[in-house]
């Protein structure tokens, strides 16, 4: 019985021991994570900056439409929801009279 106990008490301290590496490289893992993160929304925005430094356009010699601003717009109401069909009323097609 007494060999069981230390056996048992030395599992538990293996296991008490993985967790704890389990832990350390979970924390080190998400520290990756984030940085990687943070590098790549810096990639983005430099991305998004880099157009707005390049050198100035020159301005097209077409002509464009000039788009006129409507002031007529009417907000669209929703539809109202209808209610649901009653299972009585629904008619079973394979059984309707036709007649000609």
């Amino acid at each position: 019985m007494t060999l069981l106990i230390v056996e048992q008490g030395t599992t538990i301290e293996s296991q008490r021991t993985l967790i704890q590496q389990m832990l350390g490289d979970s924390k080190e893992l998400t520290s990756m994570k984030s940085k990687a993160v943070q590098r790549q929304q810096v990639q983005t925005q430099a991305q998004l900056d880099a157009p707005a430094s390049s050198p100035v356009q020159t301005p097209s010699t077409q002509a464009t439409p000039s788009e006129k601003p409507s002031t007529a717009h009417k907000a669209k109401r929703p539809m109202p929801a209808l209610p649901p069909v009653p299972a009585s009323d629904i008619a079973d097609a394979r059984r309707t009279l036709m007649s000609i």
